[in-house]
């Protein structure tokens, strides 16, 4: 990391900090993150911010540089935060160092967003310049003011013809209450506006602050773990320096470490040797579990600490638990290394071991939501060659037993005794769902089946922002997909954790063949059982193959049967080979086939396919 040589020749400045040989004043660093709804194209802009200041040769460049994952590229999202060091020679002749973070933009992962914004002073908001605000601008931008941001304002893709920058800068302010009187007008695709971004980063966002002559004190970003260097830590230091062969100690955990490289995103690794103040990189120190290092802790000198440790982040609470069970149960060996390594990358995904009568050992996995799950489950099955059966997602209950005490409950099979409940809790949500006017009276109508109470109800030009509380487990499955649905996708939705309420909630079991499955147990509303219990019986008699037996589906709450559907047996013909002759032979044939049934229902085996567990509970057809 090399600063110019105009730089090198410049006198000793209190407030610089020594970076791979040559100086670099703590004014002409800036670092900031790129927040936006989803699609609103943060990962363009970062390209084009890449190529501008020659961060890759024109032969390395690709769409979505920083999106490094399959999963990311194929569905074209953010997952993992990304971090990449720029340098940018400004219309002034002076040269800055630009520490930039893509940040994802789904509410799944608005866990990275967090602790992205926590190592910067400054953001660009991007908004589209033809959809506008979306619910997702508004929770970024929440959090960033959270972490004292300087906003910058970039309304992006002027290049379409639906693209109205008067009314989204109108929009900016009266939705967010944020100045968008000077907002940049880009085309992240074309490269229209990038010189004048990158200007507006030097002159509008804040230098970080810091004391290159303190004890160290850096705080812990990210950490995943690679299988030549050990665990990788992403760090931003606050004060000091980080130095190669340096001795350090992680405060929450006390643990020391030899520091054996140091180095930036460029977005290739460089070594540098350190990092001063207000720099962002990484260091390696033999560290062999992920576990070790907490996103959130201060990394400091073992013989010169700092004071204090920094605040840090509360740790990532799953909302949504589902178990996942390899179809071959030969594969669980390798479901449980391959868990364990998807999981030292992931710091907000938690497994643990569970059995289950219909499918064998498997995990009960935690997640931060559905896009989440759907994630790992991919990820699983892509990158270990895993096939996967998932049961059906169920948020956390509070269960108050008659006795007293108080369980937390997972997962619908281990639910107690009805007798032995006093009252279940269950969690509850704040949605803020923005929808254009024509589509308010669906997505009303979709929240209050939801069993949601609206809160709130404000207009922005021609869009509705509805505010509504909903109950978690109405949520947790297909709401997502119902409401782009009912909006045809001009909706947009995020949430946040409001707490929890008691609720009448009942455990619903499906029995197939007078078996149940504990896969399919679900709890739901004792007003809504008989209504999705139905519905479920009739999804599953599209979905399981017919056999040469007839197959009963019931839904159940305790011993009391609440909705039935009976799958028809395939008829193989016996007779076929009867030319002619007597009757009686045909009958005999026929009652022979009837007995023969009926000995196949009492012990033949059903058979239902992967896709029949995440299909059944869908419970709105289309």
């Amino acid at each position: 990391m090399s600063a110019s040589p105009k730089d090198a020749m410049k006198p000793a400045n209190p407030t610089r900090t020594k970076t791979g040989g040559a100086t670099q004043p703590l004014s002409r660093i800036r670092n900031f993150a790129i927040i936006a709804h989803i699609d609103h194209g943060k990962s363009t802009l970062a390209d084009r911010l890449i190529q501008h200041c020659g961060g890759l040769t024109e032969r390395e460049m690709r769409e979505q540089v920083l999106d490094n994952m399959e999963l990311e590229r194929e569905r074209g999202i953010t997952i993992k935060a990304q971090t990449v060091r720029l340098d940018y020679r400004a219309r002034d002749g002076e040269t800055y160092e630009l520490n930039l973070i893509d940040t994802p933009g789904h509410v799944d992962f608005a866990y990275e967003v967090n602790r992205s914004l926590a190592a910067c002073e400054g953001s660009l908001l991007v908004v589209d310049a033809s959809q506008g605000v979306e619910a997702q601008t508004l929770a970024n931008v929440y959090q960033a003011l959270e972490n004292d941001h300087e906003i910058v304002p970039i309304l992006n893709k002027i290049d379409l013809p639906a693209a109205e920058p008067a009314r989204v800068k109108a929009q900016i302010e009266d939705v967010i209450g944020l100045d968008a009187s000077d907002a940049l007008e880009v085309s992240a695709k074309t490269g229209e506006g990038i010189e004048d971004v990158l200007e507006a980063i030097v002159a509008r966002l804040p230098a970080p602050a810091g004391e290159p002559d303190a004890p160290l004190k850096a705080l812990l970003v990210d950490s995943w773990y690679d299988a030549y260097l050990g665990v990788v830590v992403l760090v931003r230091v606050i004060d000091g320096s980080l130095r190669k062969g340096q001795r350090i100690t992680l405060m929450s955990t006390g643990a020391s470490h030899l520091v054996d490289r140091v180095g930036i995103f460029r977005p290739r690794q460089e070594e540098t040797g350190v990092l001063g103040p207000g720099e962002i990189g990484f260091f390696t120190a033999a560290i062999k579990r992920v576990a070790d290092t907490r996103v959130g802790d201060t990394v400091t000198d073992e013989k010169r600490p700092c004071a204090a440790p920094l605040p840090g982040f509360q740790s990532a609470q799953p909302v949504v638990f589902c178990g996942l069970f390899p179809v071959d149960s030969a594969d669980f060996e390798d479901l449980r290394e391959a868990i364990a390594k998807l999981a030292l990358n992931d710091a907000s995904f938690s497994f643990e071991m569970e059995t289950s009568a219909a499918l064998g050992f498997g995990f009960r996995c935690g997640f931060l939501g559905l896009l989440h799950l759907e994630i790992v489950r991919e990820r699983l099955e892509r990158e270990f060659s895993i096939e996967l059966i998932t049961t059906a997602p169920s948020v956390i209950y509070k269960v108050h037993l008659t006795d007293g005490s108080e369980i937390e409950l997972h997962n619908p099979a281990d639910m107690p005794e009805p007798v032995k409940i006093a009252r279940i809790e269950e969690p509850w949500i704040k949605a803020t769902i923005l929808v254009p006017d024509d589509y308010l009276g669906a997505v009303l109508k979709l929240c209050e089946d939801r069993r949601g109470r609206q809160r709130d109800l404000t207009y922005a030009g021609s869009r509705a922002m509805v505010v509504y509380d909903l109950p978690l487990n109405e949520v947790v499955f297909d709401f997502y997909d119902r409401l782009k649905s009912v909006s045809r996708g001009y909706a947009s939705f995020d949430y946040q954790m409001s707490g929890y309420e008691v609720g009448d909630l009942v455990k619903m079991s499906i029995l197939v063949n007078g078996e149940p499955v504990d896969a399919l147990s679900v709890i739901v509303h004792r007003e809504r059982a008989q209504t999705r219990g139905r519905a479920m019986c009739e999804r599953l008699k599209d979905l399981i193959p017919r056999h040469l037996f007839k197959i009963p589906i019931q839904a159940a709450i305790g011993a009391k049967i609440i909705a039935r559907e009976t799958i028809g047996a395939l008829r193989k013909d016996v007779t076929a080979k009867c030319y002619g002759g007597d009757v009686t032979r045909k009958r005999k044939l026929l009652e022979k086939q009837k007995a023969g049934k009926k000995k196949m229902r009492q012990f033949g085996k059903v058979e239902i396919p992967q896709e029949a567990f995440i299909q059944a509970l869908k419970m709105d057809g289309d």
